[in-house]
């Protein structure tokens, strides 16, 4: 349970990084090498400044939002993060608000790789 206390307290510091636009902070939770998902256009960016430049481009069209709400372990080792995810356009408008689970896959103390479940 010790690695699961650890890991919550390391995602929700990404989660309140993100949500502040603290880029640096973010990625700061992340390995030089992490797989990120591109829910945006679709696949995959590679390494913290592939993330950089997705979350730049992605924070200059829309107003994303997400709350974890549950953490847990699923059977390969891996975190379930329940998410409450909200996206506005720049205006204010909701463009979605639904919950969605994150996957992580974590390697010595960094996030390696987030997949998204809808």
């Amino acid at each position: 349970m010790a690695n699961l206390e650890k890991i919550t307290i390391l995602l929700k510091q990404a989660y309140a990084a993100f949500n502040a636009r603290d880029m640096e902070g973010a990625l700061s939770t992340m390995r030089g090498d992490v797989e990120w998902p591109n829910g945006m256009e679709g696949g995959t960016v590679h390494g913290r400044e592939g993330v950089r430049e997705y979350w730049t481009r992605q924070w200059g069209m829309t107003n994303p939002h997400v709350d974890p709400v549950s953490f847990e372990l699923d059977s390969s080792g891996n975190v379930v993060v329940g998410v409450h995810q909200v996206v506005r356009d720049l205006s204010g408008k909701v463009l979605l608000d639904r919950m969605v689970e994150h996957v992580y896959e974590v390697k010595d103390g960094l996030i390696q790789s987030m997949t998204i479940r809808e």
